[in-house]
């Protein structure tokens, strides 16, 4: 038996990724192992987001190629957008590298690596005309937690100006409504009861299937119905594409958890047009007030960047009046930084000082706008999805409704249950309470 060892970086997506490259290799005798040094195989699943991603994975290899010396038989593949961005370079500043693979050819990760066995080294960063989904394993033997995320569609067609997904994960695509129940249903088999449906920009989903047109809406509804599946959230959407009936949805779907991941960028629309984002920020606080309509008690979290190419003082602070307007209970903002083949890659760049500044003080009032909200859940009774044991001796952590991470003491607690909460205390970054 091989040992295939892991390492992913980025977003949920790649999470979901790495889960089915690990299922695709288990037919060749492959099972996971959390050991680099006792890994026959090592794959690195990459995400070309964040700042410097590249170097950190070049840093990663330099460290891996040691572990060659001990054992020449040992293969290394680099995966995700990193490598669909940089594939043959890759290959040339790493020798150590066997295979490099990009997001959507997964599934020829088997017939990679018996290539690479024979001694050869392979890319393969092609957009395949064949759908992966249809040739990966159907079944995940691997799930044991109550929580799973579920890819739905990928891809993206609003070629913002700072965003590289468009060129390394290509077009949206929505998968078959179909395939997504199975594998919901299989999901459920094994004792998942919350799915997180995924895509890069997920409530674009859309699939015609036998004469019917699903959106994501319809396709929320349908899952709906598997009777053991408690929870469903979906992230990541774009505004433009927050139809009325996924905002009715919210307001009528008992199981979609009233939590709704809805980046921005900026509240600027000189700036929003600079990032081709193609809406104002008056039409985001529209769809807000839509969506808080629908479901009052609604936790909105969010995407900020600050230092845009262009971004004046001003533009800067249309920003801070959104921010404080929305009211987020949860965010993620970030200094610019430019993606080479990107629109903006090649435009000046405001100063790193100032980008600086502006990032401290964005991020303390969306911190303070957190705190807020959290500090609201204390005496409210919420349900939380326990997960996993907390630091302490008796404790379990879970999830609310909302998202927030909950701790809780309780011999009698199991992975899976959903009680009902009472929260008594806000922490930095959770909440705690007791079972009622």
């Amino acid at each position: 038996m091989k040992k295939v060892f892991v390492k992913t970086y980025g977003c949920q997506m790649n999470v979901y990724d790495s889960e089915r490259m690990i299922s695709a290799m288990e037919p060749s005798g492959y099972v996971e192992t959390k050991s680099k040094e006792e890994a026959d195989l090592i794959l690195l699943n990459t995400c070309h987001i964040r700042e410097k991603a590249a170097e950190k994975i070049y840093s990663e290899l330099g460290r891996l190629k040691f572990l060659k010396e001990d054992n020449p038989d040992l293969k290394i593949g680099v995966a995700g957008c990193v490598a669909q961005a940089e594939g043959e370079e890759i290959m040339i500043r790493q020798p150590a590298v066997d295979l490099v693979v990009g997001p959507q050819s997964y599934h020829r990760l088997p017939s990679m690596v018996k290539t690479v066995t024979n001694g050869k080294r392979t890319l393969d960063t092609e957009f395949p005309e064949e759908n992966k989904f249809d040739h990966l394993p159907k079944d995940l033997k691997r799930r044991n937690n109550p929580t799973a995320f579920l890819t739905v569609q990928e891809g993206c067609d609003k070629f913002c100006a700072f965003c590289v997904v468009p060129y390394t994960r290509g077009v949206e695509v929505s998968r078959s409504p179909e395939k997504i129940i199975e594998e919901a249903r299989s999901l459920v088999d094994r004792g998942v009861v919350e799915i997180t449906l995924l895509g890069q920009n997920v409530n674009a989903y859309s699939n015609n299937h036998s004469g019917e047109n699903y959106t994501l809406s319809k396709l929320i509804w349908k899952l709906s119905d598997i009777s053991n599946l408690q929870r469903i959230r979906f992230t990541t959407s774009h505004p433009n594409d927050m139809s009325q009936d996924l905002i009715d949805a919210h307001r009528d779907c008992e199981k979609l958890m009233p939590y709704l991941h809805l980046p921005v960028q900026s509240g600027s629309d000189h700036v929003l047009k600079k990032m081709n984002r193609k809406h104002t920020a008056d039409d985001y606080r529209r769809i807000i007030d839509k969506l808080r309509k629908a479901r009052p008690d609604l936790l909105l979290s969010g995407d900020f960047i600050v230092g845009f190419p262009g971004e004046t003082d001003e533009d800067f602070l249309d920003t801070l009046r959104l921010i404080k307007d929305i009211e987020y209970g949860q965010s993620y903002s970030f200094k610019y930084s430019s993606r080479p083949g990107t629109p903006a890659a090649n435009r000046e760049e405001i100063s790193e000082i100032v980008k600086k500044e502006r990032l401290a003080e964005l991020q303390t009032l969306l911190k303070e706008q957190q705190v807020r909200l959290q500090k609201k859940m204390i005496g409210r009774e919420v349900n939380v999805l326990f997960e996993k044991p907390g630091r302490l001796a008796g404790q379990m952590v879970g999830k609310s409704e909302y998202l927030h991470a909950v701790h809780v003491t309780g011999d009698r607690i199991r992975s899976g249950d959903i009680n009902k909460v009472r929260i008594i205390t806000s922490e930095t970054n959770s909440l705690s309470g007791r079972i009622e």
